[in-house]
């Protein structure tokens, strides 16, 4: 078996994916090599930075010519928003350029470390719900604020695995372990991913799905990696669902010490 079961797929309000690998379409050097390495991916949802993607000037390059909107399910973020006004006022508008309900909501603290500013996410979220937005939030690994936004009707829970763009991977297994298990709606790892182990690590722990961006983008070679990614995400999964040996203090010889030959 080198994928993962075609039965073996995730939704998130209504939507039904086999590809639990959602990418980014910035940071890349062309368009062209977004679309390669998106389609190399596997992934069947691409998040789009509404204030910083030309959707709307035909005269412009336009993503859509590139990542067909047909083919891939768009999900508007307000990557660039640092309140809850200008992260609520993005995706109304994202709404009215094109139709899109289904959204990703991010609202960041100041540099250096862009930490999700959970009072603003808070804010903005109870805004979008309230006008009919089916929100997917980008969140603190912490576990009282992601069960108020779960409460609030959020769709998909997304803490980060480490600073946004900081590639530091999973840095604390331990509290996502937590909120994995407290949460009743999809989970993906949204920031920290730097490499495929990353996200093979993020999916044996049980996450729904990894969300990522800069890991591909920023590559060497991102065209590779994007498909490095694909398979650490549909390895962890089946690592997951194959259940792992337990852990244990001292060794445990795979062959019996009994009934050797003398």
């Amino acid at each position: 078996m080198d994928s993962a079961p075609v039965t073996d797929t995730w939704s998130v309000a209504g939507r039904v994916f086999t590809s639990r690998l959602v990418v980014g379409t910035g940071k890349y050097k062309s368009l062209e090599e977004t679309a390669a390495a998106i389609a190399a991916s596997g992934a069947e949802m691409v998040t789009v930075a509404v204030r910083r993607v030309n959707l709307s000037d035909p005269g412009a390059p336009m993503l859509q010519d590139f990542v067909d909107p047909k083919i891939y399910t768009y999900l508007p973020n307000t990557a660039g928003c640092h309140t809850a006004k200008d992260a609520v006022r993005t995706l109304r508008l994202a709404r009215e350029a094109g139709g899109w309900n289904l959204v990703k909501l991010e609202v960041l603290g100041p540099p250096p470390h862009l930490y999700p500013d959970m009072m603003a996410t808070l804010e903005a979220a109870e805004a979008l719900i309230r006008d009919g937005f089916e929100v997917m939030v980008y969140c603190a690994d912490d576990p009282v604020a992601a069960k108020r936004l779960e409460d609030l009707g959020c769709v998909a829970i997304m803490p980060l695995g480490a600073p946004i763009g900081s590639g530091l991977g999973i840095q604390n297994a331990a509290m996502l372990s937590l909120l994995i298990d407290q949460t009743k709606v999809p989970l993906l790892v949204d920031a920290g991913v730097g490499t495929a182990s990353d996200a093979a690590i993020a999916m044996e722990l049980g996450c729904t799905a990894v969300l990522l961006n800069s890991a591909i983008a920023h590559a060497g070679d991102p065209v590779t990696m994007a498909r490095a990614m694909k398979l650490a995400v549909e390895a962890g999964r089946l690592a997951f669902l194959a259940k792992r040996m337990p852990r244990r203090m001292g060794a445990d010889p795979s062959s019996p010490l009994t009934g050797l030959i003398r």
